[in-house]
Order: structure tokens, then sequence, then C-alpha cells
């Protein structure tokens, strides 16, 4: 019996899945969720087969949510036209359903996934892939969601002083403390703003704004003095980088 969850605000949205999904005697709904905070719970605890996820949700949107997992499930989306995340559906062959979708539609979804389940680490790839795409969408690019201590907070990118690589995790340094983000530097570097964040080195990308002043450190290295009075190295790149976007 495959395990499903459906994460949707719109109970009429989750009504449809769910008659819909009458027709399937080896797929069992095992809960329902009306917000991304109840989903992330809903999917630790039943870790689903496939989860039917909604993107645009208050609190935090589908996208958001699927990053605070570490194993996500298989994921069929269901939304309303988002002319960005459909493009970034087709190029990874995720597959969604475009509201209102009609039962033949829902079942050849449906039908593509039971016939089509590879290894749990190619469905991982996938839903990595699609989600380093839809990073770059404006939506997704002016806070950052991240679990601290069961919980799940919001950080808007103003309140962010500097990030710093930490193994296989980026922390994320605000005036209210830390937090750890399963991503790279590198994608970091790629989706935050360059205006407002910049990689002064290997180690650190920095909010220009909450640079006081840059000192002499060593040849051909500098140290940035953030409000907060944390030092931060900056390299001979990185010093460019920082006068570029600073106009100096």
């Amino acid at each position: 019996m495959k395990k499903v969850i459906i994460i949707d605000d719109e109970p009429l949205a989750r009504s449809i899945v769910k008659e819909y999904l009458a027709f399937y005697h080896q797929i069992k709904l095992v809960e329902e969720c009306n917000d991304g905070f109840e989903g992330v719970k809903a999917i630790q605890q039943h870790k689903p087969d496939l989860v039917f996820l909604d993107i645009q949700m208050p609190k935090i949107n589908g996208f958001e949510m699927l990053e605070l997992i570490d194993d996500p499930p298989p994921v069929i989306f269901t939304t309303a036209f988002d002319e960005f995340a459909i493009r970034a559906f087709e190029t990874h062959a995720v597959d969604y359903l475009l509201k209102p979708f009609s039962r033949e539609r829902f079942s050849k979804a449906v039908d593509k996934w039971l016939d089509q389940q590879g290894p749990a680490a190619q469905q991982k790839a996938a839903t990595d892939s699609l989600l380093e795409s839809t990073a770059h969408s404006p939506s997704q690019t002016e806070r950052i969601v991240v679990k601290s201590t069961g919980r799940i907070k919001i950080i808007p990118l103003r309140e962010i002083h500097y990030l710093e690589a930490a193994d296989d995790y980026v922390k994320i340094f605000t005036a209210e403390g830390n937090y750890l983000k399963k991503k790279t530097m590198n994608y970091f570097e790629g989706v935050l703003d360059p205006k407002l964040f910049v990689r002064t080195h290997r180690s650190y990308i920095v909010n220009v704004q909450q640079i006081t002043r840059i000192d002499a450190y060593e040849k051909d290295n500098q140290m940035a003095i953030l409000t907060s009075g944390v030092k931060i190295p900056v390299s001979k790149t990185g010093y460019v980088k920082i006068k570029s976007v600073l106009g100096i």
C-alpha cells in the first residue's frame, strides 16, 4: 500500500485530489495538510511514498517546504498558473497538475509515477535540481527559510549579516542568532542579490550594508569590520568585488 499526503491550503482542491485518489485502491491517504508547516511534520512522521503539493500557500510556499526536508519524497505539484515554476517543471521532468485539472490529467500523472518509480537517489536528484532552478524565482529571493530547534524560521534577506561555510551546510548569521541551511556557498552566491551580498572570501558572503570599514590585514588581504563588531576576512578578489558594489 502506497502512502500519500496532500498539502494544499484550499479545502476544495484537497477534496478533488481525495476524490480522484479513491479510484486507486493501492494508494492510502494518510494525512491532509493546510500549509507547509503542517506538511513538514506530516512528511517526517509518515514518510509518504508520494506528496501532492501546492506551491502558492501562506506562511511558506511549496518549494520552501521541500528545502526543509532532508530526503524529500516524490512530488506531484498542484498549482495555479506560474510561468516560472512550469518552466522549471518541464526542464527537470517533475510532473505537475495545473489547476483546475481533470480526472484524466490526474490519472495520467499518478500512473506515470506508479510506472516510473526510480531509485530514491535519482528521485532526490530530480527534486534537488528543481529547487536549484526555482531558487531564482522572484518569490524565492527575498527570504530564506530554515529549521531551528524543531521550529521553522523565516529570515528576510535584509536581516542577514553574513554567511559562513560550515562543511555541508552554510551558517546564516543575524542579530537574533545563527542558523544552518543545507546548501553550498556557490548556491547562495548564485541566488543572493549581488548588489547586496558579496563573497569576500571562499568561506564568507557578507551583506555590504553591515560593513562599517575595511582594514588592512596582511599582504593582499583585508578585514571587513561589521556593525556587530565581527571581523570577516576579505581576499584580494573579494576586495575588488566590494569596491565595485560600493562604488569606491
